[in-house]
């Protein structure tokens, strides 16, 4: 049997946003300086940032929500993983930070 080839994806996946990329964006949306505009997003992401580290919570309105948890520690030991027993290293506490898109967003695609 001859070796399978790999499949390559059928639709070709678009660039993602860069920040200056969003910067010009708002700009031509709104009449402002590109600079101007650089310096909302650079602050946005500033007060998200603060908000985050304090309340644990973010909210863009019609965009996304931004939630932090902590992650516990884990023993080492063994546990069984796939009918198998596995042995695993202690694993420290860890912060997780995740976003989920609004339900606005979501109906809107």
């Amino acid at each position: 049997m001859a070796p399978m080839k790999a499949v390559k994806a059928v639709k070709a996946r678009a660039k993602t946003m860069t920040k200056g990329a969003l910067a010009e964006a708002l700009a031509t949306e709104t009449g402002l300086k590109k600079s101007e505009c650089n310096k909302v997003v650079e602050s946005l992401a500033k007060v998200a940032t603060t908000q985050v580290k304090s309340a644990g919570k973010f909210v863009l309105p019609g965009l996304c929500m931004i939630k932090s948890r902590q992650k516990a520690a884990t023993k080492a030991g063994k546990r069984m993983a796939f009918g198998k027993e596995i042995s695993c290293k202690a694993q420290p506490a860890k912060t997780i930070v995740k976003a989920f898109p609004v339900s606005a967003l979501k109906k809107s695609i």
